[in-house]
């Protein structure tokens, strides 16, 4: 999320004293008091000190107290090509957040610490989420695990039970179903989808949803290989019924204006039947203020079935977020095992102070977490095979292509099949 300058000044002020200068883009804090013999680690992530997962590790850090941090927080949109200028100059800091699918060109320079061998000879590699590791390890192109996932959520369809309930219908397994039950809901007058329209990723997910069900999880890996064809009949036919999907009304009015916060607030406020989105709207789903049917009317379930489709529902849509990566040339001794004692309390410490679902396992689950944050994790925590999202394997200008044509669909100014030929020369264009 993009945060102005002056809200993350005011935010560092709060709880953590700032060292170096600030600018309209970055400012910097430290953890502990910097007692002279403690080692200084510097770490760049989008997040201020109390923000999110930075101020998990910044809190681990505290209790270890053998180390002290320096972070530098800088906008989301200036953090790739921040940590670009110092991958160039040789100048990576200890730790930084960065795009997990961007990796590739630092681990094959050889910048990022291998973070399996690392953790194994730390002896906590079984923190990890099986799960968790496997989406980075594809993230990476295969080239192993370079990258920490200090947020981990899975994606599908929120629903309201009680609308459900008082209409007598099932949860959905199916996209039969699923529709069956949406054309229910229109005939007592309830939206059936919220749907951020405006954001244009939540619309490209609902295709993925179809194609990763119709193809299997590994669908767009195998579009990125070149061993399937994104202008493939599957393809069409899941951008044609989400395109229907829309002109049937199941979207609302107006979808391609309707933005994350309207949208998360027309489910919230009992509005809207269903709500795709990823496991981070816990946050709002667990805050009294916003959630107006209440967490307990809150349920999930995993992206529906197509007839004749090799997908299953042990298969999760899955991202990471922006993820945490190491240089390899400022690991000492100091540096592991400070990673010991962070990244072995990480799990429990996220669920606990912030709410927050991570790649890390969970061991000591605290007694105030919802029932909805429970079962989410539940679900995580046996994931064994993740899919990416849409435009997972995408460069940054097939993602526009993508994103732009899937708000052109709704508007039904481009076609299915004209949609999928632009994105088809996109990705030749990129491979060239």
């Amino acid at each position: 999320m993009k945060k102005s300058a002056l809200s993350i000044l005011l935010s560092i002020v709060l709880l953590f004293s700032i060292v170096g200068c600030s600018s309209q883009n970055n400012d910097s804090s430290s953890s502990g008091d910097g007692e002279e013999g403690t080692q200084t680690l510097k770490f760049i992530s989008e997040d201020t000190a109390d923000e999110s997962d930075a101020s998990v590790v910044m809190g681990l850090t505290e209790e270890y107290g053998k180390t002290n941090i320096e972070i530098e927080t800088v906008l989301q949109a200036n953090l790739m090509q921040k940590i670009q200028l110092l991958t160039a100059s040789n100048d990576l800091p200890e730790l930084f957040k960065f795009e997990s699918n961007q990796l590739g060109d630092l681990i094959d320079n050889d910048q990022l610490l291998d973070l399996e061998k690392t953790f194994t000879d730390l002896g906590i590699y079984d923190k990890l989420n099986p799960g968790a590791v496997n989406l980075l390890k594809t993230l990476s192109g295969d080239r192993g695990l370079y990258t920490l996932p200090v947020e981990l959520n899975i994606e599908g369809f929120w629903y309201n039970k009680k609308l459900f309930e008082e209409n007598n219908l099932e949860v959905p397994t199916t996209w039969d179903e699923m529709l069956a039950a949406s054309e229910v809901f229109m005939e007592k007058g309830i939206q059936p989808f919220a749907v951020a329209g405006k954001e244009k990723w939540p619309i490209t997910r609902l295709i993925n949803g179809y194609v990763m069900r119709l193809y299997g999880a590994d669908v767009m890996e195998r579009v990125s290989k070149g061993e399937l064809s994104i202008t493939d009949e599957g393809f069409i036919e899941a951008a044609t019924l989400v395109q229907d999907m829309n002109a049937k009304g199941y979207f609302g009015e107006g979808v391609n204006t309707i933005d994350y916060d309207t949208a998360s607030n027309t489910f919230l406020q009992g509005n809207a039947a269903m709500y795709y989105m990823g496991s981070w709207a816990l946050n709002e789903f667990n805050d009294e203020n916003l959630n107006k049917i209440g967490v307990d009317n809150v349920g999930f379930f995993n992206i529906p079935l197509v007839e004749g489709g090799k997908g299953t529902l042990d298969e999760y849509s899955m991202n990471a977020g922006l993820t945490l990566s190491f240089s390899k040339d400022k690991y000492n001794e100091e540096v592991g095992e400070w990673m010991k004692h962070v990244f072995s309390n990480y799990g429990d410490k996220a669920i606990a102070e912030r709410g927050l679902i991570s790649g890390f396992k969970v061991e000591n689950m605290p007694e105030n977490v919802s029932e909805l944050t429970k079962t989410t994790l539940e679900k995580v925590n046996e994931i064994e095979n993740g899919a990416l999202w849409f435009e997972g394997y995408f460069d940054p200008k097939t993602k526009t292509v993508s994103e732009d044509g899937a708000q052109n669909l709704l508007n039904e100014g481009t076609t299915p099949e004209e949609y999928m030929s632009k994105l088809e020369e996109s990705l030749k264009n990129a491979s060239k």
